[in-house]
C-alpha cells in the first residue's frame, strides 16, 4: 500500500537524519570524510544490545549512556591520534578512517561474534490504525527521539558557544586560532558529538535492524547519500536529506523489487550532484 510505504518512510527518515548529521558535521568542519561513522553506529547497536539482554535497560533508555561513552571514545581518539594527521590530505584521513573501521569490526568480532543481533522488545508488535494505516508504536518512539536529538543537536551548534566555537573553526581555521581558540580541542569535540549521535542512531536502529560486526559499511553509505543530498554544514539539510531517503527507499520498494533499495538512493544522489552539488538545504560553501 502506497500510503503505508509513504507512511514507513517518514517515521524511519529521522532515523537516516540520526545517522547522517554527525557524518556531516565532521566533513563539514574538519573535511575528514569519516569511514569509521558506519562502525559507531553498529557500537552503538552493540551497547545497546548489550544492555538489555543484561540489565533489561530498553534501548531508548540507554541513549544517554550510549552516547556519553561514544563521545568518550571518539574523543580520545581524535585528541591523540587523529589529530595528528587532521591537517594532512584527504587521502591520509580517508586510509585513517579505513583502518579504523577495520579494527572496530574485528574488535566487535571478538567481543560479540559474527552472528547478527538485535533488542527484542515485548511491544515490539504494539501498534494503531488510522484509516487503514498501521503505526508501528517503536517506529514512532524512534521518529520522535530522532527529531529531539535533532533539534537538542540544532540548538547546540547555534546556541552554545561550543557549537558556535565548531562553526567557526569549519569556516576560517587560522581565523579561529587568531582569537584564541583551541582548534584542535574543537576538533575532538566535534568528532566526539559526531560518535554521540552515532551511537544513538544505533540505539535507535537496534530494535528494527539486526547488526553484526561488518554492517558499518553499508550504514556509512547511507551517510554519505544523506550528507550529500542535505547539504554539508546543514543540520536542517540533514534531516530533509534523511526524510528524503528513507521515502525513496521506501515507496521505491512499493513499485520495484526491495534488491534495488541501494540503487534509489544513489540514483537520487547522483541527480542532486548533477542540478544542485551543494545539495538540497546545503550552503554553496561547501559546494
Amino acid at each position: 500500500m502506497l500510503l503505508q510505504a509513504v507512511i514507513n518512510g517518514i517515521l524511519f527518515g529521522a532515523v537516516y537524519a540520526t545517522i547522517g548529521i554527525g557524518f556531516s558535521l565532521v566533513w563539514g568542519v574538519m573535511n575528514i570524510i569519516n569511514v569509521a561513522h558506519g562502525s559507531f553506529i553498529m557500537i552503538g547497536a552493540y551497547l545497546s544490545y548489550t544492555l538489555y539482554a543484561v540489565l533489561g535497560i530498553d534501548p531508548f533508555l540507554s541513549i544517554p549512556v550510549v552516547m556519553a561513552v561514544l563521545f568518550a571514545l571518539a574523543y580520545v581518539i581524535q585528541k591523540f591520534v587523529l589529530n595528528r594527521v587532521v591537517r594532512g590530505s584527504v587521502f591520509i584521513t580517508l586510509t585513517f578512517t579505513f583502518g579504523l573501521q577495520i579494527l572496530i569490526a574485528n574488535i566487535c568480532l571478538l567481543i560479540w561474534s559474527a552472528d547478527y543481533r538485535s533488542v527484542k522488545l515485548p511491544y515490539s508488535s504494539a501498534g494503531f490504525e488510522i484509516g487503514g494505516v498501521v503505526v508501528p508504536l517503536v517506529r514512532l518512539g524512534i521518529f520522535a527521539v530522532a527529531l529531539v536529538l535533532t533539534g537538542l543537536f540544532y540548538l547546540f551548534i547555534r546556541r552554545t558557544k561550543t557549537g558556535i566555537a565548531i562553526n567557526a573553526t569549519a569556516l576560517n581555521f587560522e581565523g579561529a586560532k587568531t582569537v584564541g581558540i583551541d582548534v584542535f580541542n574543537i576538533y575532538a569535540i566535534t568528532f566526539g558529538v559526531s560518535a554521540a549521535l552515532a551511537g544513538a542512531a544505533g540505539c535507535l536502529i537496534s530494535p528494527i535492524m539486526s547488526v553484526n560486526p561488518f554492517v558499518g559499511g553499508p550504514l556509512v553509505g547511507k551517510a554519505f547519500v544523506i550528507s550529500i543530498l542535505g547539504g554539508l554544514g546543514s543540520t536542517i539539510g540533514a534531516l530533509a536529506g534523511g526524510m528524503v531517503l528513507g521515502l525513496v527507499e521506501t515507496v521505491g520498494t512499493a513499485f520495484i523489487p526491495s534488491s534495488y533499495q541501494e540503487l534509489l538512493g544513489f540514483s537520487v544522489l547522483v541527480l542532486v550532484l548533477v542540478f544542485r552539488p551543494q545539495g538540497l538545504l546545503g550552503k554553496r560553501f561547501y559546494e
